[in-house]
């Protein structure tokens, strides 16, 4: 697998790269990101490379981000899918600068349209459901984008599988513009999204892309028991340890996991990033997981990932070690007793 390898976003004919560039570590206004050399150095190693998807976010390194990107593209626009997303608060003190609702959807891509130095949005996330704004202001506003060509394609993020079908269903009804994309967090320290998200994912035409595949870190191997902490901190992290200890992943049990892909790396004459993403990489749900790197040597390692094949046993050790326990009502549907009752000992084709 190669970056120029493309494959279709979802149910749209949009044809976008294995890997996609994250860039929530473009510009150093956080304290941990890349400066403005590095991230070029980054960017242009991507998309020579054959790279043409890119992530991003209004708000990320406080507009910095965006910036940096708009900076970079410049006559290589028609060769980037262009990603960006709105929701989160821009403004401290402005309750109107944060959320779903159609003023600060509209404020947000006219802002990233500034900050980007572009006259379109190749992708719009939702970037994560407020919990306050009504599913028909929502859809009906991002149709509105993209009927005025300022946005080509919708997704969404971390949002309950639930609220995703309905605002789904509430598009196709309507005949507004549906979702193509959903971002998630999708790692081998965080796999609950296969109990509903994924299987959602697939039903409703939505191209998956995981966000923080290497599990913000803890997956490299950086980290021992000696690091474990869980930070409760409302405000952004001015270190990097902090920022993955907000996350909730600097815990036992994910050490553990990334001691099992030190060993399965150190088997594949590889590395635990590439380990970590080709694992990523082998489910079929996926469409492009979203790498962060904040060096060009990280960059250069995670792409490496594209080059590695697991052994069906490696495959199996990673997976063992980190599967997640069931939920209801999986967790008593596929019990035998109840397979019994469902089915009545019969053997019956089933579809997941």
């Amino acid at each position: 697998m190669t970056l120029d390898r493309y494959k279709l976003l979802g149910r749209s004919g949009l044809r976008v790269s294995p890997m996609s560039l994250g860039t929530m570590t473009f510009g150093s206004e956080w304290g941990w990101g890349a400066d403005g050399d590095e991230a070029r150095r980054i960017f242009d190693l991507y998309v020579d490379r054959g790279g043409n998807f890119i992530d991003t976010a209004v708000n990320y390194t406080d507009g910095g981000a965006e910036r940096l990107l708009g900076s970079f593209i410049g006559h290589k626009r028609e060769r980037i899918v262009l990603a960006t997303k709105f929701t989160m608060a821009r403004e401290p003190g402005n309750p109107n600068s944060g959320g779903n609702h159609r003023l600060n959807m509209v404020r947000s891509v006219e802002q990233s349209l500034d900050q980007l130095g572009t006259d379109r949005i190749d992708l719009l996330y939702l970037h994560a459901w407020d919990m306050t704004t009504q599913p028909d202001e929502v859809m009906r506003g991002l149709d509105d984008l993209v009927r005025s060509g300022k946005v080509l394609y919708l997704g969404i993020c971390n949002t309950p599988a639930w609220r995703v079908a309905q605002l789904q269903t509430l598009a196709e009804i309507r005949g507004w513009s549906p979702f193509v994309a959903l971002q998630i967090e999708y790692s081998l320290v965080e796999r609950t999204v296969e109990h509903e998200l994924l299987p959602m994912a697939e039903a409703m035409g939505l191209g998956v892309l995981p966000w923080s595949p290497l599990g913000g870190g803890v997956l490299t191997g950086k980290y021992s028991l000696a690091d474990v902490e869980d930070s409760q901190e409302a405000a952004v992290s001015a270190s990097r340890k902090g920022v993955i200890a907000s996350s909730g992943h600097l815990n036992k049990r994910a050490i553990e996991i990334a001691e099992e892909v030190r060993a399965v790396a150190e088997e594949a004459d590889s590395t635990p990033s590439q380990v970590a993403l080709a694992w990523t990489l082998t489910n079929p749900s996926i469409v492009s997981p979203i790498i962060g790197a904040r060096t060009l040597t990280q960059a250069e390692d995670n792409l490496g990932a594209l080059e590695l094949k697991l052994t069906p046993d490696q495959l199996d050790r990673l997976n063992r070690i980190s599967a997640s326990s069931p939920i209801f009502p999986t967790r008593f549907t596929q019990r035998p007793l109840v397979q019994q009752l469902i089915f009545g000992g019969n053997a019956v084709e089933r579809r997941d």
